[in-house]
């Protein structure tokens, strides 16, 4: 059905007015579409990936060379979504830094980048979501399969604020697996 405005009332879930790209660290939790488990299996209180769940393993953990003012902290591959804490930050630009545009005229090198717009969460996830997805679907296509939607057309943020915030979100996260029977995205 095409998205009609008067019927669908897609509201945004991300804070209001709040900036995405500015610094700080976010929890972010990305589910796959219909909470279908395609990464693995929790087994002994321990995850289990799949060839799926490794290419959400390592796409995750290639983020940081992709965006240099993000880094990667706690994360847990599930069954059929993932948790993970993102730290934005001021990227460092090196002495040497000049802007490719505006070749040959005269620059004023301050160390600072031009004309690049700093990266938001919703860029971070967005790549992700796509990496993964492709990956994923090269291994479908390779056994004349259908994937079909790998991830819901969302994800959940929350801004994290304060230090014991942190804490109890990254215990959260580490200990998910050992949780699974009694955790929401659990079908």
């Amino acid at each position: 059905m095409k998205y009609n405005p008067k019927v669908h009332h897609r509201r945004s879930i991300r804070l209001k007015g709040y900036d995405y790209s500015r610094e700080g660290l976010y929890f972010i939790t990305i589910c796959c579409q219909d909470r279908i488990c395609r990464f693995g299996y929790i087994e002994n209180d321990g995850m289990h990936l799949n060839e799926f769940g490794q290419i959400a393993y390592d796409e995750w953990m290639k983020l940081n060379e992709r965006f240099n003012n993000m880094q990667i902290d706690v994360f847990q591959i599930m069954p059929n979504h993932m948790h993970g804490i993102i730290s934005l930050h001021t990227p460092t630009v090196g002495a040497g830094f000049t802007p490719a545009q505006n070749a040959g005229q005269p620059q004023i090198n301050d160390g600072q980048p031009r004309g690049v717009a700093p990266t938001s969460v919703s860029d971070i996830v967005g790549a992700y979501k796509s990496l993964v997805a492709n990956g994923c679907l090269e291994i479908y296509k390779s056994k004349n399969e259908t994937m079909g939607k790998l991830w819901q057309r969302n994800y959940y943020d929350h801004i994290i604020r304060n230090e014991k915030s942190y804490h109890k979100i990254a215990d959260y996260i580490m200990n998910n697996p050992a949780n699974w029977e009694k955790d929401k995205f659990h079908q």
